[in-house]
């Protein structure tokens, strides 16, 4: 269907070789756009890239020299960009009196940072690429840890990611009138590394489906086609949101 389609577009996703990044960046080459890839590891994004029929770029995201890389590397090979999706990130837990500085440091430098970095250098290629008919769009990956108090004590991986939500709106309101949307995806729990403690134990799998409204754990299908849904023409009236995609979660109160 046209009104779904991201045919022939040009996608950059970070933090694409595994997990959430992984699921979106291979939702978008089955789709037919041309999709960039980034990582820290350089020989497990080449593996993913080449699994999945897309492009390479490594890169660390929480340095400003990371961040040039991969702008130069997809501005070396392209003209315009119209979707950008924010993936990049990490997480932390420990108790409170025990939390450090520099886990802080760290989680603030790739979660919320990075992400306004890597827009603000690709504002040249997703502008080349918007128009009001077809806006440019960002899309940011938050979390539902930074909607509600999450059980885990992460707490520089929550607050970042409530601080990605508000940077979404932020850049919303500025981008609206060059025709560029920005959006977030707040997960719930997916397979990924960082879900991995818990979902690879079969009982521990359980457990956390049980507190999931609709009983089980998110899909790549799921995560993939929300992100297609925000980029595709279906999407293109959709701004400054942030979109839940865990299974009914957040409607707890």
């Amino acid at each position: 269907m046209t009104l779904f389609s991201v045919e022939g577009k040009t996608v950059v996703v970070t933090g694409g070789s595994r997990g959430i990044g992984r699921m979106i960046a291979a939702g978008f080459v089955d789709a037919g756009a041309t999709v960039y890839i980034s990582s820290r590891k350089a020989d497990e994004v080449a593996k993913t890239a080449a699994e999945l029929g897309c492009t390479a770029v490594p890169a660390d995201l929480s340095t400003g020299e990371g961040v040039s890389a991969l702008v130069e590397a997809v501005s070396a090979r392209e003209s315009r960009l119209d979707v950008l999706v924010n993936n990049a990130g990490a997480t932390w837990g420990a108790p409170l009196e025990e939390f450090p500085e520099h886990a802080f440091d760290k989680l603030w430098g790739i979660n919320v940072k990075g992400v306004f970095y890597l827009t603000q250098r690709f504002l040249p290629l997703l502008r080349a690429a918007a128009s009001p008919e077809s806006p440019a769009r960002v899309i940011n990956i938050g979390s539902v840890d930074g909607i509600r108090v999450p059980a885990m004590e992460n707490y520089a991986y929550s607050a970042a990611k409530a601080a990605v939500h508000m940077l979404t709106r932020h850049l919303a309101q500025r981008l609206a009138k060059e025709s560029i949307t920005v959006n977030a995806i707040a997960p719930g729990p997916f397979p990924s590394k960082m879900m991995a403690f818990a979902l690879d134990d079969p009982s521990a799998r359980a457990v956390v489906a049980s507190h999931v409204p609709l009983g089980r754990i998110g899909s790549p299908e799921d995560m993939a086609g929300t992100a297609i849904f925000l980029a595709s023409r279906a999407g293109a009236y959709l701004t400054g949101t942030v979109i839940p995609v865990d299974g009914g979660i957040t409607a707890q109160s």
